[in-house]
């Protein structure tokens, strides 16, 4: 049965159009969406801003595997209970940045001008040029507060007006901000000197309140302020405040800690105040962007494939995906098998990268080694979004370690488990496009790495040890696919990997046991 995916609001038709080749699509008319009877079915829940995902929300959807956000902001959603739960949460951060740049602009453009106002005293028959002189943009310095994709789009545009572009965000390097025909600048320093600032910041607990009273006081007379990314950026307090001390000359609001505003609030209704209705991708094409590309975020997580936005997992450009999957294939199979070697506690566990796959962006694979290193071991399901916070849990220790120098193969993974009953070292390769395990501790073999049970034997190398294994095998009706064997010398000690398409009997395991010669054998499930 194809998935069902619950739109709590509404979305472009586009996207409901990909979605529905794919899934059943129940989208919610009215209602709660937590009392709606299919949540408890749902594997997936797109929302816009409106809908707050809550724990108590996350708790009534057992099967929900990915929550989408026709948006960028996810602050209306519950990220660690989600992560806990091992739920994806992906956004389209993209799809509407020039929409919301557009808007930004807008808002300055009226401001400057005192559009709203002209436009109201014209309906009210008056006309009073000489009380509406504005000013130009151009020429002006605008102070950028955050350079992601939508302050990007701003800065460009503004650069196209011959403003001055200030920018502040500790998260993007100063050569970058060059490059794009900007001036880095302390916050400080940039609110101090900009005729206009304009907010493109998400909502963390370090940007709560990022404009409080007290770098309201910074702006010089003039200023302008300008917020279309989130209410909560700016302390509304003193924002009115400096309004009405003169400190600001100025603000153009597109969003409020509370949504919808209600009727007593005093921020709309200042004077010197332009308040327009989240309508910052609020365009035709903005929508469909968005929902085309939380679309496509969702249905790669139902796919079990790993998200382009991924918010709360480790997120995969598409040109990397060819070669990264097989490698994540690889990873994961190595940890499982990796934790299935020892028997004691595991206490810690190393990633190694050598060669050509030391030179990627490995965080996608480290984080499935985790992934395989914790699903033989876990009572909860364990995926990319939970398994780094379930092995802090645990206390188990992940160290990644590269080299870009080789190691008998271009490019190697190796998995180093340290357990209370010693070490266990496992490595693999990818050859053609298909992931095999290369090394089991110090033998060096070539085997197959999917999903499947495998017959682990280390034993004393000896005539008849193979046949007397197949036969074992044999008369269980357990079929052998692929066998290697792995030696330190000839007739010395050997290991012997063997591939089985059936589940091994216990009463085939204890006879192996009870056979001269054989130190160990195992039965793993990759």
């Amino acid at each position: 049965m194809q998935p069902l995916v619950i739109i709590a609001d509404r979305i472009a038709q586009e996207g409901l159009d990909l979605l529905g080749e794919q899934c059943r699509v129940h989208g919610l008319t009215g209602g709660s969406l937590a009392e709606d009877p299919l949540l408890a079915e749902a594997e997936a829940l797109i929302v816009r801003s409106e809908t707050r995902v809550d724990a108590d929300l996350i708790g009534r959807a057992p099967r929900l595997r990915v929550i989408g956000r026709a948006g960028a902001g996810v602050d209306t959603i519950d990220v660690p209970t989600a992560t806990a739960r091992g739920i994806v949460v992906v956004n389209a951060p993209g799809g509407n940045a020039i929409a919301a740049a557009e808007h930004a602009l807008a808002l300055m453009f009226s401001l400057a001008r005192h559009i709203p106002l002209a436009d109201r005293q014209m309906k009210q028959g008056q006309w009073k040029r000489s009380a509406l002189v504005g000013s130009e943009l151009t020429g002006k310095t605008l102070g950028l507060v955050g350079l992601g994709r939508v302050g990007t789009e701003v800065a460009r545009r503004a650069l196209g007006l011959e403003m001055d572009v200030l920018v502040y965000d500790p998260y993007v390097p100063d050569v970058h901000i060059r490059t794009l025909g900007c001036e880095p600048s302390p916050l400080d320093s940039l609110l101090q000197r900009a005729n206009y600032v304009s907010l493109h910041v998400p909502l963390t607990d370090t940007t709560r309140s990022i404009i409080d009273a007290e770098r309201l006081a910074l702006m010089q007379p003039g200023t302008c302020l300008v917020n279309c990314a989130r209410g909560e950026l700016v302390d509304q307090t003193a924002l009115l405040a400096a309004l009405d001390a003169g400190t600001l000359a100025g603000a153009a609001i597109d969003v409020y800690p509370t949504e919808p505003v209600g009727p007593d609030d005093p921020l709309p209704h200042h004077p010197k105040v332009i308040a327009t209705p989240h309508l910052g991708a609020s365009t035709v094409e903005a929508q469909a962007g968005v929902a085309v590309q939380v679309v496509r975020e969702v249905l790669a997580v139902l796919a079990e494939q790993p998200p382009q936005f991924a918010v709360n997992a480790p997120s995969i450009r598409p040109e990397e995906m060819g070669l990264l999957r097989p490698y994540m294939d690889l990873a994961r199979q190595l940890g499982k098998l990796a934790t299935q070697l020892v028997d004691g506690a595991i206490r810690s566990a190393e990633i190694e990268y050598r060669g050509a796959i030391a030179e990627e962006s490995t965080s996608a694979v480290t984080a499935t080694a985790i992934q395989g290193l914790l699903e033989p071991i876990s009572d909860v399901p364990v995926n990319l979004v939970n398994a780094r916070l379930l092995a802090r849990q645990r206390g188990l220790e992940v160290e990644e370690r590269r080299s870009a120098t080789p190691e008998h193969y271009t490019s190697l993974v190796r998995v180093v488990v340290h357990a209370s009953d010693g070490d266990v070292s496992v490595a693999g390769a990818v050859s053609d496009g298909r992931p095999a395990i290369v090394q089991i501790g110090d033998y060096s073999l070539h085997l197959p790495a999917v999903p499947g049970y495998l017959l682990l034997t280390s034993h004393h190398d000896r005539p008849g040890i193979i046949g007397t294994v197949g036969r074992l095998l044999g008369e269980a009706d357990v079929n052998i696919s692929s066998m290697q064997v792995g030696r330190s010398t000839a007739r010395g000690r050997a290991l012997m990997l063997l591939s089985v398409d059936d589940p091994i009997p216990p009463t085939v395991v204890s006879q192996l046991r009870g056979l001269d010669n054989f130190a160990a054998v195992k039965v793993l499930r990759l």
